[in-house]
């Protein structure tokens, strides 16, 4: 976090005994008895269920444990949590959103194949675009910190991205960080900057919401599961958010 004077305006620390519900969705906008992402060709179906609170940790479990939805059978189960609202809660704002800021979230990743853990910010108005990536990993190489931001631009969509070799992420709980401004985007791992994107790129400007969730399979992470690794859990021990005065 660079230098200035920064105010909490989001924490979660999941001490309470379950999800607190003003402050998190468990499903992406579009929920309709879960949910799961189609434009990446998931393999998980999003439930309610799969998300739980205890000793002081939020928990993103995927299971194998096929599930049945409109006629189509989607193999494993999973957890996910947005800051955002349900479709039917549309007329109303987010839980939280915003504008500029710090987020970091200290989290421990779970390993194997065909896992992909995310933590990501996306746009409060429903599109899909610009989308700030903080952090992903993939269960097959868990020594390795994607971070991508997708933007706009001239109706293409354009996707810029860095990988940063690390120790393996699942082993132990790191903080995943950064920094949106203005002029540039900025990403943090155990509080050191790795990387970020200014001249050259549209930064957004608009409120985003937060999201973090256990995805598995899909175009990214590969149709190959290993089941043998099931359950699996993305655990979470807080999210915070600060926002700087204007100067």
């Amino acid at each position: 976090m660079s230098e200035g004077s920064w105010t909490l305006r989001f924490v979660d620390e999941f001490d309470a005994p379950s999800l607190d519900g003003d402050s998190w969705t468990t499903c992406y906008w579009w929920n309709d008895r879960g949910c799961t992402n189609k434009g990446n060709s998931e393999l998980q179906w999003y439930l309610a269920e799969n998300v739980s609170v205890a000793d002081g940790l939020l928990k993103l479990q995927a299971r194998a444990s096929p599930t049945e939805v409109d006629g189509r059978t989607y193999p494993y189960t999973s957890g996910m949590v947005t800051s955002g609202r349900y479709y039917v809660e549309r007329e109303q704002p987010d839980r939280f959103s915003f504008t500029y800021g710090y987020v970091e979230v200290r989290a421990k990743m779970p390993s194997g194949k065909g896992l992909w853990p995310a933590i990501w910010l996306l746009p409060s108005d429903h599109t899909s675009k610009p989308e700030i990536d903080i952090m992903e990993a993939l269960g097959r190489a868990p020594d390795v910190l994607e971070t991508h931001y997708h933007y706009q631009l001239a109706d293409r969509t354009h996707i810029v991205g860095k990988s940063t070799a690390t120790s393996d992420l699942s082993r132990k709980f790191h903080r995943y960080g950064v920094e949106w401004s203005a002029n540039e985007i900025r990403w943090y791992l155990d509080g050191r900057e790795i990387w970020r994107v200014s001249e050259g790129v549209p930064i957004a400007s608009r409120p985003m919401y937060l999201l973090m969730n256990l995805a598995v399979g899909g175009e990214w992470a590969g149709p190959d599961v290993d089941s043998a690794r099931l359950p699996a859990d993305l655990f979470v021990d807080y999210v915070k958010i600060w926002q700087q005065a204007p100067s």
